[in-house]
């Protein structure tokens, strides 16, 4: 279906969209510019974040790029299956958090835990998640002026052909974005209905569940895990090692890993840390149970109808290495430079394909690396540091070292922190730190109002770390992440001169001023 010379709207898009979704013969959707034959500049395989951001830039240097995907949208897995939902996830568990500690108090009506459904929130994000897609459907082609091909699989026949949608494509460079899918472990039982991960959760479920066993310990496990318990789906997470403390995860101060564990087991939630999954069992397809093995040795059976895999993620590889001989690494994913280069010259990796964090940031900026390479930049990306976070029933924000990272590599480490660590002061009963969602639990409920943490090097002054459970800190964050980095720091003089927008202490500035006018620092 050609469509370069057609002017969708939103609404028409998406409806597009959804009729190609729903019958699995609908045609191809090509936005191509009318010449014969082209050579591309590039072409982005897989339209997720990484491929369209390195296409769209690369368009704006003056290339010419094109995206295929097999979707008949851009955007990839985030807005459709990925951290879209678990976003819209984690604010209704926001809300249904406040709503049971205050429930029948204040304003606040009798929580009703009848009306808490998974199942309703899965249905609103099905019937709203078309609508990103058709703006950046619409965006790409009519602003971003990027030529594609969706709706359509691309097989890669070397390193300048790949064909789909039943045509060939020649290329001079070839960049790898089809993402990345859930990875089931090696565990009977799993083929029973009732187990899900992220993605057929979104596309599968179809009852509301009641008991839930997650097994694995990743970010995906932690977030829809507290979603799930927020509705007052009784929840247990199977861990093999300590909530927070997987590979994935760098940089979590132990502190902040136990304010955020505690407060999950605080709210309902059963965390078996240290504990295998053996097998998940059922009765006439569906799974009723799962044996676990637990620290102790001994094994156990935990009652569920629902199971929920949160074991990590794989790209999608096969096919490219077997065409292209590209290396790839322990991880299953393709080896790169900090130029996102493989070992097959011509050919770039980026998003989900390669190592590192699976947070958009990485995405799309190894994607515009790509792009100003095959332009003629030297440019390197180095995503080994960078903020992070995860969502609980709060906003779990990070980034820097963590205070025993800071000690063992510098002589003097000051620590301010709220609520601080004071032999015989009662803590639980100081309303700080608070800020935006949090002043209610403050007033009521102190001990619910949040953790920080500032790591600073006494010698040169310099803020190494910063760490902060509540609400309204990771777009700070994002600027903290730039300030602590770059060549002169960020002193606790210049944190504590800054300006601060009161209430504010996930920003530090604060308890810094307090700080910052003694020659030699002191913990706070």
């Amino acid at each position: 279906m050609d469509i370069r010379n057609q002017h969708y709207n939103l609404g028409e898009w998406n409806d597009l969209i959804e009729r190609s979704l729903a019958d699995s013969n609908s045609e191809p959707l090509l936005n191509l510019a009318g010449d014969p034959d082209p050579i591309y500049d590039a072409i982005f395989v897989g339209g997720g974040a990484a491929g369209r951001f390195g296409a769209a830039y690369m368009k704006a240097m003056g290339g010419r790029p094109l995206i295929i995907d097999a979707w008949p949208f851009l955007g990839g897995s985030c807005p459709h299956q990925a951290c879209v939902p678990h976003h819209l996830f984690s604010e209704a568990a926001e809300e249904l958090d406040r709503m049971r500690w205050f429930s029948d108090e204040l304003f606040f009506p009798k929580f009703d835990s009848s009306r808490a459904s998974i199942l309703e929130l899965v249905k609103v994000f099905l019937a709203g998640r078309g609508t990103a897609h058709a703006f950046m459907n619409w965006q790409t082609k009519e602003q971003l002026e990027a030529e594609y091909v969706l709706n359509a699989h691309a097989t890669i026949i070397d390193k300048n052909t790949v064909e789909a949608a039943g045509r060939r494509f020649t290329t001079k460079n070839l960049v790898l974005s089809m993402g990345a899918r859930p990875v089931d472990p090696e565990i009977p039982g799993l083929d029973l209905d009732g187990v899900y991960d992220f993605v057929s959760l979104v596309e599968e479920l179809d009852y509301e569940p009641t008991q839930c066993v997650i097994i694995g310990g990743s970010k995906v496990a932690m977030e829809y895990g507290s979603f799930f318990n927020a509705t007052g789906c009784e929840t247990t997470i199977v861990s093999r090692s300590p909530l927070m403390r997987t590979k994935a995860l760098h940089h979590v101060d132990e502190d902040l890993r136990t304010y955020v564990v505690d407060g999950m087991r605080k709210r309902g939630m059963t965390i078996l840390e240290g504990a295998h999954p053996v097998s998940v069992n059922g009765t006439n397809g569906r799974a009723t149970s799962v044996t676990v093995r637990l620290e102790s040795g001994e094994e156990a059976e935990l009652a569920t109808d629902f199971v929920f895999l949160g074991t990590g993620e794989r790209p999608n590889v096969g096919q490219a290495q077997e065409a292209l001989g590209i290396d790839v690494g322990e991880t299953g994913r393709v080896v790169v430079n900090k130029r996102m280069q493989t070992s097959v010259p011509g050919v770039y990796a980026v998003g989900d394909m390669i190592d590192g964090p699976m947070e958009m940031f990485k995405a799309r900026k190894s994607g515009v690396t790509a792009a100003r390479n095959i332009m003629g930049e030297d440019l390197e990306f180095d995503f080994t540091e960078y903020p992070d976070f995860l969502h609980t029933t709060y906003e779990v924000t990070w980034v820097g070292l963590t205070e025993a990272e800071a000690r063992a590599a510098y002589d003097d480490v000051i620590i301010i922190q709220m609520p601080p660590y004071v032999e015989g002061l009662d803590t639980p009963n100081l309303p700080l730190p608070c800020a935006e969602g949090t002043m209610l639990y403050a007033f009521r409920k102190p001990e619910l109002s949040g953790f920080q943490k500032l790591v600073v090097d006494g010698t040169s002054r310099k803020v190494v770390g910063a760490h902060h459970v509540g609400y309204g800190a990771k777009d700070a964050f994002q600027y903290l992440d730039y300030l602590i980095h770059r060549p002169e720091g960020l002193t606790i003089d210049t944190l504590g001169w800054m300006n601060e927008l009161f209430l504010n202490p996930e920003h530090f500035v604060q308890l810094s001023r307090l700080r910052a006018g003694r020659k030699r620092l002191e913990n706070l």
